[in-house]
């Protein structure tokens, strides 16, 4: 039998997806076949490799925010620093609740902010993504020392990138391995919500049709199931019992759009030395579900920003 997947375990691996995989943006819209990202790994990590296996779907379905970031750039989507939850707001989170969901926000915005190169932003979010973290008594995950390097390499994204995922890591790690999954749970729900937010306000909703960022968005009706399974793991936590039935309307919407998906397949290349995995992928999205999923994403991130 497979040996269950850590929160800490998925998320390294995804962090590790995101560095060194430049993410193929997938083609979506109403009745059209696309093919999903090609998500490279080493031959030599065998290890992550099975873990790879085992949480497939996780992978797929629940994307770090620096992949989520990635995603809307290579969709060609234009920055817009009005879809992010305002710095300012940070002196608002004062409980364990609020923390934790922007904790993930301000990651999910920090990430966005630094695939655009937003320079200042990118300190800000930072700064916010550690108030959040230092309110939860997360050691070490954003230190002093992660604000001072970033500064002096503001125009290394390499460098920018490396410090977001790290930073993203070391914080669902932490509470994971301090025995806080509910409080972890709910930080990776706050960075998905908000990488669906940003997407759908991205879209021109008189061009769903062969819209790259709306094959993004569809793609997330493969982890709604595996987001509520993981905040079923923690039900009885007030905050997550709410988090259940917020994402349950998200997931409503879902499943009224019709999702075709072949099973993804290995495929080795030899002269790259890399595991491709593929898998195609049509649906049947409207205009009319698209309008409905829009607004009530927004409505429910609009609430957990206040």
């Amino acid at each position: 039998m497979n040996k269950p997947l850590k929160i800490s375990t998925v998320i390294h691996a995804m962090v590790i997806l995101s560095i060194i995989t430049i993410a193929g943006c997938r083609q979506g819209g109403r009745g059209e076949g696309r093919k999903a990202d090609q998500e490279s790994i080493s031959g030599a990590d065998a290890e992550l490799y099975e873990d790879l296996k085992q949480a497939e779907k996780i992978f797929y379905s629940l994307p770090s925010p620096l992949e989520s970031a990635m995603l809307i750039k290579s969709a060609g989507a234009q920055f817009d620093d009005d879809l992010l939850n305002p710095v300012e707001n940070a002196n608002n989170y004062t409980t364990n609740r609020t923390m934790a969901l922007n904790l993930g926000i301000y990651t999910c915005d920090l990430s966005f902010a630094s695939l655009y190169d937003q320079t200042q932003l990118i300190i800000n979010y930072m700064s916010a993504a550690k108030k959040m973290a230092d309110g939860l008594g997360i050691l070490d995950a954003i230190s002093d020392e992660d604000i001072e390097r970033l500064e002096s390499n503001i125009h290394d994204r390499d460098v920018i990138m490396e410090i977001v995922s790290q930073t993203y890591l070391n914080s669902n790690s932490y509470l994971d391995e301090n025995g806080q999954p509910a409080i972890a749970a709910i930080v990776l729900t706050g960075a998905w919500i908000e990488g669906l937010f940003i997407s759908t306000q991205l879209v021109d909703q008189k061009d769903l049709d062969g819209n790259k960022l709306v094959g993004r968005i569809i793609d997330q009706k493969l982890s709604i199931d595996n987001l509520v399974s993981l905040l079923g793991e923690n039900q009885g936590h007030p905050a997550v019992d709410e988090l259940i039935i917020q994402v349950g309307r998200i997931r409503t919407i879902f499943d009224k759009i019709t999702l075709t998906a072949t099973p993804v397949t290995t495929e080795f290349d030899q002269e790259s030395n890399v595991t491709l995995l593929k898998s195609e992928v049509s649906s049947d999205l409207t205009p009319e579900v698209f309008n409905q999923l829009a607004s009530t994403v927004a409505e429910i991130r609009n609430n957990l920003i206040k």
